[in-house]
């Protein structure tokens, strides 16, 4: 069922008033739906990083050339795992282009007497 323009205005004002009172809470609902997209990322690398495995192995019986291919879908199934089970586990992505600082980097600005 289709929403009129009018329930759709005061729907976006809705959002906006819960972005603007708790931008918290509402990154987390906005969230959901690529938190999901990457779970299945990381789900379908696991299956590549099987079907990898499983041409590693058929490789060493027919040609090498299957085992290079099978370990390469392995590694890049890795990768693609790795990096979609981070976006999972930390649920609010940080903004795009927002620099990247380890712990140890925040300490030391902060204490700059202690680095020396």
């Amino acid at each position: 069922m289709a929403l009129s323009e009018h329930e759709q205005r005061l729907l976006e004002q809705l959002e906006a008033a819960l972005a603007a009172d708790d931008p918290k809470l509402a990154n987390t609902l906005r969230g959901s739906r690529s938190r999901s997209l990457h779970r299945r990322q990381a789900a379908l690398a696991g299956l590549g990083f099987v079907v990898g495995l499983v041409a590693l192995v058929a490789g060493m019986q027919f040609t090498w050339v299957i085992s290079v291919l099978g370990f390469v879908a392995m590694l890049a199934s890795t990768v693609v795992a790795i990096s979609a089970w981070r976006h999972v586990d930390s649920g609010v992505q940080p903004p795009r282009g927002a620099p990247h600082r380890t712990p140890t980097e925040r300490d030391s600005r902060q204490r700059p007497d202690d680095r020396f």
